[in-house]
């Protein structure tokens, strides 16, 4: 995600790989949201919980979670967040007498942007945690480049090691064999085929327009529960960044053949490892318990990998001076405004006050139509960069923090 520069004068010479690794980010993060904004919440993770037959999952649905899990669920928001990161670091750096006080003022607007965005279109907007977790980006400014990666592996782990404690007793509890205890309950209500709780979720997404801002409204204060449990992992990527601008890895410094080792060594390691979860949980059925535990606790040292094993793979495809490098660019430099863009037009496909297509599409049919705000994107991208500059939203928070601060 860009961040709005502190004035002209400290402004410097663009980074282009590094606008079009934010452009890949922003497209990847599409992929992951198209699920949100058409599926009841329990298909978000679970592809036996939805599909064409009113809950039958196709094989083809069952390939398409697959590979999302594999190579796309959390790898792009982890990217999100290494560039955010990355880019909080810069200003920080560029920031003159007093760049704490400017960093907080970008955070406070940032969290407004992303609350709006969480009441009036997507209810699991990013854009919270990373204010909240990026408040403690100045305190971690001044390490090396290798503490901050030794952060970001302690962070991981307490990620991991608080969602075993939170969702373990539930994978137990299947192996045990019991179905009725409360952890069981839980997680099949969360990521199961519960027909009441799946059945809610429905008639959640079908609302009015103005019946869901109300409600999300009155729920904002327990969704910040969720929200403040994302911060560490988010945290965790953040710290990445800025130890990979720091190391000059995002500065485009590497040469060709360190990028390429760091991917591979990378993807060596998440890619085994994300498989064998997939296994794990199309093995023994999808199961609420293990589907919960795989998706947000013990994908997450792989989904880093694997994001890092993307980042420089961008970085050294994106040194050719290529059509799509100019096109990706544009739509990096317009990050936060395409962001909030795919939101409104996936709402206006899935909600009611749009075409009303939210439960019913299945998995495959949903991959499908994330393009058209992907394409939306690549098109008006670059024709605003020409003839406008900076995009609307990107203008709205280097304004409000300017105001702020």
């Amino acid at each position: 995600m860009e961040t709005p520069a502190p004035n002209k004068a400290s402004s410097k010479p663009r980074i282009i790989e590094l606008d079009a690794l934010r452009g890949a980010a922003v497209i990847g993060i599409v992929w992951m949201n198209i699920y949100v904004f058409a599926l009841p919440a329990q298909g978000y993770y679970n592809p036996t919980v939805w599909g064409p037959g009113l809950g039958e999952a196709s094989r083809l649905d069952r390939i398409i979670w697959a590979i999302s899990f594999v190579f796309i669920e959390d790898k792009f928001r982890t990217l999100f967040a290494i560039l955010f990161g990355a880019g909080c670091l810069i200003l920080l750096e560029r920031g003159g007498g007093r760049p704490w006080r400017a960093h907080y003022a970008r955070m406070a607007v940032l969290f407004a942007i992303g609350a709006v965005h969480s009441i009036f279109f997507a209810s699991n907007d990013v854009l919270r945690v990373y204010a909240l977790a990026g408040c403690a980006l100045p305190l971690l400014s001044a390490l090396s480049a290798r503490a901050l990666f030794a952060i970001c592996v302690g962070l991981i782990a307490l990620h991991v090691g608080g969602g075993i404690v939170a969702l373990g007793v539930s994978v137990l509890d299947f192996y045990k064999g019991r179905e009725a205890s409360d952890a069981a309950i839980f997680a099949e209500r969360v990521f199961g085929s519960n027909p009441a709780s799946v059945q809610y979720m429905i008639d959640q997404g079908r609302l009015a327009w103005g019946d869901r801002i109300a409600g999300r409204i009155e729920g904002f204060g327990s969704q910040l529960t969720v929200v403040a449990s994302a911060i560490p992992i988010n945290l965790a990527a953040m710290a990445l960044g800025m130890g990979l601008w720091k190391s000059e890895f995002l500065k485009g410094k590497w040469r060709l053949f360190l990028l390429q080792r760091c991917a591979a060594i990378s993807a060596l390691f998440a890619i085994p490892g994300l498989l064998g979860l997939a296994w794990w949980v199309s093995g023994n059925g999808f199961p609420a318990s293990i589907v919960g535990m795989t998706g947000l606790v013990l994908s997450a040292p792989f989904d880093t990998a694997l994001g890092l094993a993307y980042a420089a793979l961008a970085m050294a495809f994106f040194r050719s001076d290529a059509p799509a490098r100019k096109r990706m660019a544009a739509v990096g430099r317009l990050s936060l405004t395409n962001y909030l863009l795919t939101s409104v037009i996936l709402a206006a496909i899935f909600a009611s006050w749009g075409l009303g297509l939210f439960a019913e599409v299945s998995r495959t049919q949903a991959l499908v139509i994330s393009f058209v705000p992907i394409a939306a994107m690549v098109i008006w991208s670059p024709i605003w960069i020409q003839l406008v500059g900076q995009g609307p939203i990107e203008r709205l928070w280097r304004g409000g923090s300017r105001a702020l601060s």
